[in-house]
């Protein structure tokens, strides 16, 4: 058997590893400078805030955190094409956001010598997707605090006027 397309798992885990956590690394900056900028976007947020000003701000975070998972799903694509293990670079990045988004269908698959960096892909994914619902959640808790202040404030006023 050839030395070269013989499996090597300790060197897949191990090239596994360096990439999973380049791609955490390059999360976690992408998360603190999406994070930076919707508090500093919401310090601006007052009750006279319009609500389609709200909600541009909301899709714009959105937008920015798909556009960090598009990138480090680039990070895993690039080398796969690169190194030739898939050959067309739009194969390589299907494959990649099958195995990050653990959708995995196969219809692209990795040679064998290179198979286990599938689930270390679905690895990075599962945390990255984790780490962005919780930024998520962290948002959505500051959008219902404001619609309760709002609320409340509308009520508080309704009250005056009813006296």
């Amino acid at each position: 058997m050839d030395e070269l397309s013989s499996p090597k798992p300790v060197l897949e885990i191990l090239v596994g590893t360096v990439f999973l956590t380049i791609v955490m690394f390059v999360h976690g900056l992408g998360i603190r400078c999406i994070s930076r900028q919707f508090s500093k976007s919401w310090t601006r947020v007052d009750s006279t805030t319009p609500h389609w000003r709200l909600n541009v701000m909301l899709a714009v975070t959105i937008a920015a955190l798909a556009l960090l998972h598009f990138a480090e799903t680039l990070i895993w694509a690039l080398p796969l094409y690169e190194r030739a293990i898939i050959t067309s670079m739009r194969d390589s990045y299907y494959y990649v956001l099958e195995s990050y988004t653990t959708l995995g269908e196969g219809n692209v698959t990795l040679p064998d010598r290179w198979r286990l960096l599938g689930p270390i892909i679905a690895m990075s994914g599962l945390f990255t997707f984790g780490w962005t619902g919780s930024i998520l959640v962290s948002i959505m808790t500051d959008f219902g605090r404001y619609d309760m202040l709002r609320a409340r404030k509308a009520h508080e006023n309704e009250s005056d006027d009813n006296s």
